[in-house]
């Protein structure tokens, strides 16, 4: 019997988007889904697109609204919804996190539900590809799955789990709400990733492309491409942003239930010197890096100067 997904959907003003990605969950092929919307105080008619959507599904599928923790950071409202006490879940139920502006295609939790199936027992984050469009629909390109296996050592410094595509199996759901919603989680998908290895499971990272990635001026941080993108990322690399991302993943890893190991990598790299070479020779002594090797020279010139 195929397995129930309880959907979460983070949502604040996105009542240009939400019509067609309501519409492609409804189109899934796999029908056994229960949504939740937290709406984040949108000011725009996303409440009542959300109770429409609610009202022409009728019996078929249940899909509650409430209230988002008005911190101004989608990570936030989806750690919230993730967390609730009542959240309707059963030994089988997967978790799965929707944007509100994608468009999901029609085999993408059921896809997800198969590789998840396929990666064994034990908790797993699955995420998947992405096809990048503009608001007129037409494509501009595209995610790519990592090119090296993704370690701790990457995950530490890098994101690689895309939030949208993301679905965890039910004891991934167990260890995220056993983790709870540290305070300064930046990214969802970034912190869950991390925590599944820290904690002795795994990700799974498929090749297949489930949904689009609409582009456009709203978007948190939007896709890695062209210039303008890349240019945004070291900005926020090089300044004080991306090393208190660090810092408040390690702080919600710390007071999670680690493997040993991991509670030790941890620790010594809280431990490390904030700058300087002494900062640099923990990084490569515990790992870490970035997929690329000019990403991983980027990372320890910012751990050298402190922004890492």
């Amino acid at each position: 019997m195929p397995a129930p997904i309880l959907i979460l959907m983070a949502c604040r003003n996105g009542a240009r988007w939400l019509p067609s990605q309501l519409a492609s969950i409804a189109a899934q092929d796999h029908a056994d889904w229960t949504l939740w919307v937290g709406d984040d105080g949108s000011t725009d008619a996303s409440r009542e697109i959300v109770a429409a959507f609610a009202a022409e599904r009728g019996g078929r599928n249940l899909v509650r609204q409430l209230e988002g923790p008005r911190a101004g950071l989608a990570a936030a409202n989806f750690l919230h919804l993730l967390t609730r006490p009542d959240l309707p879940l059963t030994p089988a139920t997967h978790l799965a996190f929707a944007d509100q502006d994608d468009r999901w295609h029609p085999g993408k939790l059921s896809r997800a539900l198969d590789r998840l199936a396929a990666a064994g027992p034990g908790p797993a984050l699955y995420g998947a590809q992405s096809l990048h469009v503009n608001e007129a629909g037409r494509p501009c390109g595209r995610s790519r799955r990592p090119r090296r296996p993704v370690t701790l050592g990457n995950a530490l410094v890098q994101n690689m789990v895309s939030g949208h595509s993301a679905v965890l199996n039910p004891q991934g759901v167990a260890l995220a709400r056993a983790a709870g919603a540290p305070p300064g989680i930046a990214f969802h998908d970034w912190w869950l990733s991390q925590l599944m290895l820290a904690s002795g499971g795994r990700l799974v990272i498929d090749e297949a492309t489930v949904l689009d990635y609409l582009q456009h001026g709203d978007n948190t941080l939007g896709a890695p491409a062209g210039v303008a993108a890349q240019i945004t990322r070291l900005q926020l690399w090089f300044g004080r942003d991306y090393a208190r991302w660090i810092d408040a993943n390690l702080a919600g890893l710390q007071a999670a239930t680690l493997t040993p190991t991991t509670r030790a990598t941890v620790a010594a790299l809280r431990r490390a010197p904030a700058a300087g070479p002494g900062r640099l020779a923990a990084f490569r002594r515990l790992g870490l890096h970035r997929q690329s090797g000019i990403g991983t020279l980027l990372l320890w010139l910012s751990a050298l100067i402190g922004r890492a």
